[in-house]
């Protein structure tokens, strides 16, 4: 997560720099130099950067389906309500049968 943030406000600062390379120097400019570079370093990085999203993806996926078992997991310990009424609802319905 680091790395891609990292690389994100590298690429900002790299259009940034171009920008005002470019003459977007003046105090009026500021707003269209930071709106201007927002813009561009979205889509390079859209397009540059898009093995280390996946990646960061990938990883969040997983810690979250780990999060999911471990709190699955800590609740299947011991019988819940579920079973206990499942149970009685299965001998309340074999006692019908008799």
């Amino acid at each position: 997560m680091l790395r891609y943030t990292l690389l994100r406000a590298l690429v900002f600062f790299g259009c940034l720099a171009v920008l005002w390379l470019l003459g977007l120097r003046d105090e009026e400019d500021m707003l269209l130099l930071v709106a201007g570079a927002a813009l561009a370093s979205a889509v390079i990085s859209f397009f540059a950067l898009r093995r280390f999203r996946e990646d960061y993806s990938a990883q969040l996926a997983t810690r979250l389906e780990q999060r999911a078992a471990q709190k699955s997991g800590a609740r299947t310990d011991g019988p819940t309500d579920e079973d206990a009424e499942d149970a009685e609802v299965r001998r309340e319905g074999d006692a019908d049968f008799r």
